[in-house]
């Protein structure tokens, strides 16, 4: 009870309206020296640690940073400025004569900087990364060479291409549309092209119904590498070709009128339609739509009709207003490549009429009153399939499409004919912008083949994808690719060939990954949407900037006439860029 008392009078003896603790005082300097005031964010560390004073550990290595106390803070720090000594003087009017950075000179010169390489040990790292990325140049795989091992995390002391870097300062990049839509086209139907590529639809592997043409024995010289200097140049032969479309076609004519077939199609018209998912410029097809029939048609020098040069690539050719780059424009590549893809074909076949090879047909669009060219090498081969659903069975849909055999070779086992589908790539210049990385063929195309297909693969992926599935509608055994590239990356109408190479083309598609049940699927998916309507003319057309197909119908004579040659002339001059 005496302790209780005496805590009572402490209490009575403090006046009124006082509290516990120091006195209230508005000083802040003790003995005239300024403190820093407790913040309850400060955490409170060790004002002396004796154990890490030691400049070494207890195996003699140098003491580091040590990390279990980096969330620690030193008290008071938020207010360490206080007791910052004052300037002297101002020193607004200082300023930095040399921007030299003053650093120590090395033996490597001034401010040499070294970097460790990522997944190494010890401190020559980048040494280490370096003959290790020059070992895997030599003995990896030829899709690999020439890329170095610091790409997939290991290996070398430099960094590789951040792709994406700087995308926002790209150009913007709007296409133009390969035809005008008209205000009195009424939209059908709005399909994404990303869920067109998750059809999926068998089809038989075909049957001929007839054949027309000739076609002559291809020159297996073309296959072997050229010698370095002693190039065969591309030379313009003056052949008649054809390329007329399905309405037009007075075979097709006759076989729908003995109902044949419903659909009714070009391997060109319908290989673009099978490959639109792969598609970046625009383009369009006519679909007419009689009786219970269906003929797909293109537009007279429509957009499909040209070959298109690193469509895909990430760093498409761009537009520009004259100057050297003008030869490399989209229009004028495409139009470089269309006139390589005619000649070499020409090019790499025997006229003899002792290698001639004639179907049981002529052909159907050469007359030779009219014409002043021979016709050129041409096979017609006309093949029907069932596209068919399971449960159509009792009335199966058929599918007739006309499709081209470019050239014949003997077997050099079997001696058996076999049928080539001959196509041409062409190289402009491989650092100009567009040309989307890729490699230089005349010091690549011997040593790194695989890589430079690789490369037009990602950088050509729909016009490849559109020539394999030619050869596989036309049954071909083989199929043909030329390497053409300019004598001069400066002109664009002289070029040498640097080489051939043949695959199958079941093989040549299962490498690009190009599932030609996607495109049954797709075509018949197109086919279900005009026929559930009434007849008339429709047109499908690919967004120039999106990946959308649209579907119209059109008035009657809508596409008649002098508006259609305007509509034309543009589809063929300005091929678009993807963004």
């Amino acid at each position: 009870m005496a302790q209780t008392n005496d805590w009572v009078n402490i209490v009575e003896s403090c006046p009124p309206g006082d509290g516990w603790g120091p006195p209230v005082t508005s000083d802040t300097t003790l003995n005239g020296v300024p403190y820093a005031p407790f913040s309850k964010g400060d955490k409170l560390g060790r004002m002396a640690d004796w154990t890490t004073d030691g400049k070494t550990d207890g195996r003699g290595a140098r003491q580091q940073y040590n990390r279990n106390y980096r969330d620690q803070q030193v008290y008071g720090s938020n207010f360490a400025v206080t007791f910052n000594a004052p300037p002297a003087e101002d020193e607004s009017s200082f300023s930095v004569v040399s921007n030299v950075r003053d650093s120590a000179k090395t033996r490597y010169g001034r401010g040499a900087i070294f970097t460790r390489g990522r997944g190494q040990r010890g401190g020559r790292g980048d040494a280490r990364g370096t003959v290790r990325s020059a070992a895997l140049n030599r003995t990896g795989p030829p899709a690999t060479r020439g890329y170095s091992a610091d790409r997939g995390g290991r290996g070398g002391g430099h960094r590789g291409r951040r792709f994406g870097w700087k995308d926002f300062d790209k150009p913007q990049r709007n296409r133009e549309a390969s035809i005008n839509i008209k205000s009195d086209w009424t939209l059908l139907e709005e399909m994404d092209l990303n869920r067109l590529a998750k059809l999926n639809l068998e089809a038989d592997e075909g049957e001929d119904i007839d054949s027309y043409g000739f076609v002559y024995q291809y020159d297996r010289a073309f296959d072997k590498p050229p010698v370095k200097g002693a190039e065969k140049k591309l030379t313009a032969i003056d052949r008649a070709a054809y390329n007329v479309t399905t309405s037009s076609d007075p075979i097709i004519q006759e076989l729908a009128e003995k109902d044949e077939a419903t659909i009714f199609a070009t391997d060109s018209i319908l290989s673009m339609l099978m490959c639109a998912p792969r598609s970046v410029y625009p383009w369009d097809i006519v679909i007419v739509h009689q009786g219970n029939k269906i003929f797909l048609d293109k537009r007279d020098n429509a957009a499909l009709d040209m070959v298109t040069v690193n469509e895909n690539a990430a760093d498409a050719p761009m537009e520009a207003e004259g100057g050297k780059e003008g030869i490399n424009n989209p229009p004028a590549l495409a139009e470089e490549a269309t006139y390589i893809n005619h000649n070499f074909v020409n090019q790499v076949v025997i006229e003899n009429e002792s290698r001639r090879v004639d179907m049981p047909h002529a052909n159907p669009f050469y007359n030779a009153s009219e014409d002043t060219d021979p016709p050129a090498s041409k096979v017609y081969k006309y093949r029907r399939f069932d596209v068919s659903t399971a449960d159509e069975e009792e009335d199966p849909v058929q599918l007739i499409v006309r499709t081209e055999v470019d050239a014949i070779q003997k077997n050099a086992i079997s001696g058996e004919d076999q049928f080539l589908t001959i196509k041409a790539l062409n190289e402009f210049d491989s650092k100009a912008q567009g040309s989307g990385g890729a490699l230089d063929w005349r010091t690549k195309l011997v040593t790194q083949r695989g890589a430079v297909v690789a490369t037009e693969m990602k950088n050509n992926s729909c016009k490849l994808a559109r020539w394999t599935v030619q050869s596989i509608l036309a049954k071909s055994d083989l199929l043909k690719l030329g390497f053409v590239s300019r004598i001069n990356p400066r002109v664009n109408d002289k070029h040498v060939i640097l080489g051939v190479v043949g695959w199958k083309p079941r093989d040549f598609a299962a490498q690009m990954n190009l599932s030609v049940n996607n495109g049954w699927g797709i075509v018949r998916a197109i086919a279900d949407m005009v026929l559930a309507r009434e007849e008339g003319k429709y047109i499908l057309v690919k967004d120039p900037n999106k990946s959308i197909l649209r579907l119209y119908q059109v008035p009657a004579g809508s596409l008649d006439g002098d508006d259609d040659d305007d509509d034309a002339g543009e589809a063929v001059a300005e091929v678009a860029v993807e963004e």
